[in-house]
């Protein structure tokens, strides 16, 4: 593999980059029939007895933080030719501004943590190395791997990154307030038809029905729950995307839906922040809303006492296709100007947190989905299960995910552009500025001259 890359690559990423704005991202993503992984760095250990140093530039910050920083204590603890150092460096998005500045020089990280919409332009950079190259070479059995979640950073057939923390969104809404509406709590809403009529019924006594953050990451998600896919050529991935598709019926009839709720007031429009929303949803002024799986204990936390939760699937049109959920969350993606012993030990740390031990203690921990399937049989996830039932709704989903690819999640180098422009669609068509077509059709155009922009600096 290449060590580093070409000027004029880096050039061009870099102006491309300059296209990126900020955007949000959710976080803010028994018995084990498989023993932890062994002492892994010994062989890369044997010829010094310094420890190979590596450096992981990560964004959990919080409780998470201290989740990742229990992670890296325990594998240095576990072997002595390996250290890690985790570095916190921000938001995703900031984060990622802080590789940009870094590429072209050695003072970047090993592996870093990147979101999933980050996938695109990471490869762009030709500043990775696909950790395929690493499973090829000693046979690393990926089955075990979600296949919903190992699919998103798969492209032309080969695993780029290593999925690290996954979410996806669900409906939460309150099942006592079901109750007091004459509807089944134990039958939640499955469809934008049955939500609306839900919404009329639970709003009543100062509760609104329902309240959606206005967020571009729900917006891809109902595309994927219809079938329908964001982006031209395969969603991005059979050849680079050239053009949106936020203007087709999909995106339409989802923001139509949208609308007539908040029309009838049986939805209350709260902005952009899904903290807003969370907080209205724990008060009782709302009985319904979207939110992360990775959100659930602390959601489930806020209404304690309160009322019940109850978790349902991401509803979708009643005459959808074949569909489901796209993976949230981020992966790990290993960098390519270091010592062929660093990245063999970066490597070593990316099995150990895939590891099924490894990612019950993270699951358990943070609320995100375990990214190896047989980590569903540590005791330790069957007794949180128990503790928080709702949480099988957010398996159920990813399990029943029909992969195509719409599900496998669309990819652009200016995808966080492309959910701000979204998020002002939504705005304008909630602000009564717009029809929903309108809306679209100007968001789907700037987007799509953003794509072109973007296509051009990385031939």
């Amino acid at each position: 593999m290449k060590k580093g890359y070409g000027r004029r690559s880096l050039t061009l990423m870099l102006l491309a980059w300059t296209m990126l704005v900020s955007a949000a991202c959710s976080s803010n993503g028994a018995g084990g029939s498989e023993e932890p992984l062994a002492p892994p760095a010994k062989a890369a250990a044997a010829t010094s007895s310094t420890p190979v140093k590596v450096v992981w530039w990560h964004s959990m910050s919080g409780e998470l933080g201290q989740a990742v920083d229990k992670l890296i204590a325990d594998f240095n603890g576990k072997q002595d030719g390996i250290e890690v150092e985790g570095v916190f460096q921000g938001t995703y998005d900031e984060s990622l501004n802080k590789l940009k500045a870094s590429l072209g020089s050695d003072s970047g990280p090993t592996m870093i943590q990147v979101y999933e919409i980050g996938s695109r332009f990471m490869m762009d950079t030709q500043a990775t190395r696909p950790v395929q190259d690493f499973m090829d070479a000693e046979g690393y059995d990926i089955s075990g791997l979600e296949p919903n979640i190992k699919n998103y950073y798969t492209f032309d057939g080969k695993l780029y990154s290593m999925p690290f923390n996954s979410s996806n969104p669900i409906l939460y809404y309150n099942k006592d307030a079901f109750k007091a509406a004459g509807l089944d709590p134990e039958n939640p809403p499955q469809t934008y038809e049955e939500v609306a009529e839900a919404a009329k019924k639970l709003t009543q006594g100062g509760q609104t029905g329902a309240s959606f953050a206005i967020y571009g990451w729900f917006m891809e998600q109902f595309f994927a729950n219809q079938g329908q896919e964001l982006l031209n050529n395969g969603n991005g991935r059979s050849s680079a995307a050239t053009a949106s598709q936020l203007n087709s019926e999909a995106g339409v009839k989802t923001l139509e839906w949208w609308k007539e709720m908040l029309d009838d007031q049986s939805l209350l429009n709260l902005g952009r922040k899904t903290d807003d929303t969370k907080k209205a949803f724990a008060a009782g002024q709302i009985a319904m809303m979207l939110d992360s799986t990775a959100s659930l204990r602390g959601i489930v936390s806020s209404a304690e006492g309160k009322f019940e939760v109850g978790t349902g699937f991401l509803p979708k049109p009643s005459d959808a296709g074949e569909g489901g959920v796209i993976i949230g969350g981020a992966s790990l993606w290993l960098m390519n100007n270091k010592s062929e012993e660093e990245s063999k030990a970066a490597w070593e740390f990316m099995k150990y947190l895939a590891d099924p031990v490894t990612q019950a203690e993270w699951h358990i921990n943070t609320g995100y989905f375990p990214v190896h399937t047989k980590a569903y049989e540590e005791d330790s996830v069957k007794e949180n299960l128990k503790k928080y039932p709702q949480f099988q709704t957010a398996v159920d989903q990813l399990h029943q995910t029909v992969p195509n690819a719409a599900t496998q999640g669309a990819v652009m180098g200016v995808f966080p552009e492309a959910r701000q422009i979204t998020e002002t669609a939504i705005e304008e068509v909630l602000n009564g500025q717009s029809s929903p077509q309108e809306a679209l059709d100007k968001a789907a155009k700037e987007i799509t001259s953003k794509i072109e922009t973007y296509n051009k600096t990385v031939k």
